[in-house]
């Protein structure tokens, strides 16, 4: 194990078997393409596209302020965040940080949950993404195909790129951010050439006072949802090419783009259709298609065709970034002994953590095979139902690791200022806690599920987290040893 340098050692490369090693490919990683994994995970086409709508329809005006307000937010988040991950550079992430803070045992909870959200996630988008497709090919061809079809094809070809060089899949990501959001801004300058809608661009649905209206708080479980994901910068800190400057500027640079970005989209939208009307056309019968009737209507109908197909790649680029993401918290928690150790290696070719690449792939595929056999909806309930809960389990570990950020520096600022290491994670904390609350109070919106189903979707984040718990206490009394590498492995100290 490696805890003073980034450099693997002899003994941490070993492999251990036929083709298997130990430490992931350290500097195949830069700055652009940790950015790249960060915003294809958010997706933003499918963001804007398909959730924004509902979050207009809830609280009209005040939708573009939600989501500038959350990115806000999440910055202050990353003002310590980032200033832990001088110390931290494992790919557990969040359990890492969570450990080194609030202590092994809490870590390891969080490792679980970390686990059950990513995985949640990944296979609800791997759903989306074949239900997305069948449509769409149904729209170019006249030809009906399964979903799960789609869904089993972009399965074999993620678990490709997840066995292959990281790098590969930075490529696949970047091309597929690079074009969603360009359709995006081909939207938002057609909408500007024909005078920014009916009445013109109209700076006061900027004013905060829109924020007094109903339905904010159910906006809010949309406008954070959209920024999951940007955890991967840590993820991804053991492959990275200095990492003391990469995680800090890509943290920064995703989350401060994604904030703007859907701001500046979604006020575009609104002055599509006029602040008077938006919010009763989001709500409308064709809400969820606002997005693609206004691109036709500023446009083109080749821009909003365009559009929908780039919204499939859109859901293939951002489970391919989950699916990286769920892979290394398998190899991370297999290298602590929180999992099979089996799951902490990686091949000695392409440095990629194969045996988590299968199991995750395995786990994905019992999903979509469960969700044919049982017969139901792969949007309206795979899709919606696992991400509520993987949402959840996220901002749960982003409050717990704000946390950990002020228990790191408590007694030891090491030079950092105050407000970075301390004031900012506490606000954090309390602002993502109070989040936390109007998300699970107005979680029938994300599933649109009745109170049974969402509270045993919810349930499985707390017996997760004990669970952790439980693991790495039976760790202590059996081998301290192992227990002291909890959340250590591979980290470097400043």
């Amino acid at each position: 194990m490696v805890t003073q340098s980034s450099t693997p050692s002899p003994a941490a490369t070993r492999p251990r078997g036929p083709g298997a090693a130990r430490a992931l490919e350290h500097g195949a990683i830069g700055t652009g393409d940790l950015v790249f994994f960060v915003v294809a995970a958010a997706a933003p086409l499918t963001v804007m596209a398909g959730a924004a709508p509902v979050a207009i329809g809830m609280a009209g005006q005040a939708a573009p302020l939600g989501y500038l307000l959350s990115g806000l937010l999440l910055i202050v988040f990353a003002a310590g965040f980032t200033a832990m991950s001088r110390y931290v550079r494992n790919a557990g992430a969040f359990y890492a940080y969570i450990g080194r803070g609030l202590g092994r045992p809490a870590g390891a909870g969080s490792a679980y949950v970390a686990l059950l959200a990513y995985n949640a996630i990944e296979v609800g988008l791997l759903t989306a993404f074949g239900y997305f497709t069948a449509s769409g090919f149904q729209d170019l061809t006249g030809a009906r195909t399964p979903w799960w079809v789609w869904s089993l094809a972009g399965l074999v070809a993620i678990g490709v790129l997840g066995y292959l060089k990281v790098t590969l899949s930075a490529k696949v990501l970047g091309v597929a951010l690079v074009l969603e959001v360009l359709v995006l801004v081909v939207f938002e300058v057609g909408v500007f050439a024909h005078g920014g809608g009916p009445a013109g661009p109209d700076l006061t649905v900027l004013s905060p006072v829109h924020l007094q209206n109903a339905g904010v708080g159910g906006m809010f479980v949309l406008a954070v949802g959209a920024f999951i994901g940007f955890e991967a910068t840590a993820i991804y800190a053991e492959e990275v090419r200095d990492p003391a400057r990469s995680v800090p500027r890509a943290t920064y640079a995703a989350v401060a783009f994604l904030a703007l970005f859907y701001t500046f989209t979604v006020w575009v939208i609104i002055n599509a259709y006029g602040a008077d009307r938006a919010q009763d056309v989001a709500g409308g019968p064709g809400g969820t298609d606002m997005f693609f009737a206004a691109t036709t209507r500023f446009v083109g109908p080749w821009a909003s065709d365009t559009m929908h197909l780039l919204l499939i790649t859109s859901a293939f680029a951002a489970t391919l970034a989950f699916h990286n993401g769920a892979t290394r918290y398998f190899y991370a928690l297999g290298r602590a002994h929180l999992l099979p150790r089996r799951l902490g290696t990686v091949t000695a070719r392409t440095r990629s953590p194969a045996a988590a690449v299968l199991l995750q792939s395995v786990l994905a595929l019992l999903v979509v095979l469960a969700t044919v056999a049982a017969g139901q909806d792969p949007y309206a309930v795979t899709f919606l139902w696992t991400n509520g809960t993987g949402i959840v389990g996220i901002m749960l570990m982003q409050a717990l690791a704000a946390l950990a950020v002020y228990g790191f520096f408590r007694r030891d600022r090491r030079g950092m200022p105050a407000w970075r290491v301390a004031a900012a994670p506490l606000v954090a904390c309390t602002g993502l806690v109070v989040l936390i609350v109007l998300v699970c109070r107005n979680f029938e919106l994300l599933t649109g599920a009745a109170t049974g189903v969402n509270v045993a979707l919810l349930a499985p984040l707390p017996v997760a987290f004990a669970a952790g718990i439980a693991r790495a206490l039976r760790i202590r009394r059996r081998d301290r040893a192992a227990y002291t590498r909890l959340t250590t492995a591979d980290a470097e100290r400043g």
